[in-house]
């Protein structure tokens, strides 16, 4: 997997360019299916993907870099949702077929490029039936990174930090934040639950604040706002 094999060939530059300091894209699905939530960093790993399984694998070896002192300083961020574009509409992002993630299905129904949104499963114990994420804006997770960075610099260690808000947001509440912040509808359609999906799922994110002082700024209606700013821009929409 590209995942391994690159981040694999990229120590080993680093190695031989004497870098020692790395910070590194992870992701929540290394907890898999959580227990509970608000999810902890020392909540037991339990990838149920390949997806996941790289994440780890690589986390894993940059953690094993570290103990021998092949790496200065490594700092692991595990991504909650990232969501959203830069507010300029200049950086955004752009899936190839269907997408995988949420909010670009949300924003092509809001261009009228699909007829509607798939909400898979209203039956979950959450407030609304829908599942619960926490998603994350897109400058607050590059503003981590400066930060992570910083610190791992400055103090010369390893650390492994969750990125999200701390707040869970159902399906159906993105859909209705998103229709506040673009005074666009968004028809949805309820479908059958998918398999492997978790009811509720957000982050604990009060280690990265202790740590290097990040804390997630922006709400779920600038996330909307952003994106749909982005996707409107590609589609010659002016009503922003």
């Amino acid at each position: 997997d590209m995942n391994i094999i690159g981040t694999i060939r990229l120590l080993q530059a680093m190695q031989a360019a004497s870098v020692k300091h790395i910070v590194f894209s992870s992701s929540a699905t290394v907890y898999g299916q959580p227990e509970s939530s608000p999810i902890l960093e020392d909540f037991p790993t339990r990838v149920e993907n390949i997806y996941g399984r790289t994440k780890l694998v690589m986390e894993d070896l940059i953690r094993d870099l570290a103990r021998t002192n092949k790496l200065s300083g490594a700092a692991n961020l595990r991504y909650f949702n990232p969501v959203g574009a830069h507010p300029s509409a200049l950086i955004g992002e752009t899936p190839r077929g269907v997408p995988n993630n949420l909010m670009p299905y949300v924003t092509q129904v809001a261009t009228g490029e699909r007829p509607h949104l798939n909400v898979f499963g209203n039956d979950y114990n959450t407030p609304d039936g829908t599942g619960v994420r926490d998603y994350i804006h897109v400058v607050d997770l590059a503003e981590a990174h400066a930060l992570a960075l910083e610190h791992i610099f400055a103090n010369n260690v390893s650390v492994t930090v969750n990125l999200g808000t701390g707040e869970g947001t159902s399906v159906l509440q993105l859909v209705r934040a998103f229709e506040r912040a673009t005074g666009r509808e968004i028809k949805t359609l309820i479908a059958p639950r998918r398999p492997g999906d978790v009811a509720s799922y957000y982050a604990n994110p009060a280690l990265a604040e202790t740590l290097f002082g990040w804390k997630a700024k922006l709400n779920v209606e600038d996330m909307c706002r952003d994106a749909w700013r982005w996707q409107a821009k590609r589609a010659g929409i002016n009503d922003i």
